[in-house]
């Protein structure tokens, strides 16, 4: 149960897949290629071509007739239609399937996925809600980073790294903890980040600093495992920035930010692109310490606050009584 099984896993924003070019995605040690058709349809299948293990996502897509699509190998341009079927060299009539598509539940522009695993956890509500209310920014940030889900996630929950790792450019002093709500699978944190005035340099690199408040209020709402959104509230606006995990393989975890938010100034339109600098610069900041962390480090230090991360350490060890509850429900 390292890469939890059972739970949903957010592969990609419908905006993160240009219409008929191939993306690979990895979970739970498998790739997928998944692609957007002109009729906006969505597509999996596994990467590699059963004939010579080409990877699919290197290739291309073609339309085809009656309302279905291809994505075709690049090494003998072999198409593969949305179940697995090909026409073979010589033939006219399409084979039976040859790989076994990934399912997809697609809510309105998320792509969730189980990962081929039988769900036990039903997918958060709550995107759907931020995007009723919220307007969609952008999509920023995607990383694959050579650590386990689980330290991913005990760093994404450790509230007193924001003045370490996050010192650089948002220049926060200090972490002022307020409250944690804990509600089993999801949470909230609530905590003040007070932040030095940034430099010309800083201002330079990416004028949103100056849309940031003298005192940060932070309100994280976490829905484990593979959720975290940042709710903020800025001079120009309101932002819910929603940090996504996906458990690639035993050592690699994916995250990638999707940003939503709601205007309230003129400058706000002016600001999108420099929202969505400051929230790669969070994603860099944070793979960059989690590659340099010798994992298997026995904490002899406690610091306050860790609360958050206990509530990620108690999910984790407790995943497989969760199931058991849920099948009894």
């Amino acid at each position: 149960m390292s890469m939890l099984e059972g739970a949903p896993w957010l592969l990609a924003h419908r905006s993160m897949l240009p219409v008929n070019q191939p993306r690979k995605f990895s979970i739970y040690g498998q790739d997928y290629v998944l692609w957007r058709d002109r009729r906006d349809q969505i597509h999996a299948l596994p990467n590699a071509c059963p004939h010579m293990g080409a990877m699919l996502s290197e290739g291309w897509c073609v339309e085809l007739q009656e309302d279905d699509s291809s994505v075709v190998c690049p090494f003998h341009a072999l198409e593969f239609d949305a179940r697995g079927c090909t026409v073979l060299p010589g033939k006219t009539q399409k084979t039976l399937p040859m790989m076994e598509p990934l399912e997809l539940v697609i809510q309105g522009d998320f792509i969730w996925t189980y990962g081929g695993k039988e769900p036990k956890v039903p997918i958060p509500e709550v995107l759907n809600a931020i995007a009723d209310q919220y307007d969609f920014i952008g999509a920023i940030g995607d990383v694959s980073v050579e650590t386990d889900l689980l330290s991913m996630l005990l760093v994404m929950h450790d509230y007193n790294h924001q003045n370490g790792t996050h010192r650089e450019l948002f220049r926060i002093e200090s972490v002022n903890f307020k409250e944690f709500i804990d509600e089993g699978l999801r949470s909230e944190a609530f905590f003040e980040t007070p932040t030095a005035k940034p430099t010309l340099k800083e201002i330079w690199q990416n004028p949103a600093v100056l849309a940031l408040p003298d005192v940060l209020q932070a309100h994280l709402e976490n829905h484990f495992p593979s959720l975290v959104i940042f709710h903020g509230d800025v001079p120009v606006g309101k932002v819910a920035q929603c940090h996504l995990f996906v458990p690639e393989a035993d050592g690699r975890t994916r995250t990638y930010v999707l940003l939503f938010g709601q205007s309230k100034s003129p400058l706000y339109p002016l600001l999108k692109g420099s929202f969505l600098k400051l929230a790669e610069t969070v994603v860099e900041q944070d793979a960059f310490i989690l590659e340099r962390l010798y994992g298997e480090t026995v904490p002899q230090i406690k610091l306050n606050n860790e609360v958050g991360m206990d509530w990620v350490k108690r999910n984790f060890s407790q995943w497989s009584d969760t199931l058991r509850s849920s099948e009894a429900l």
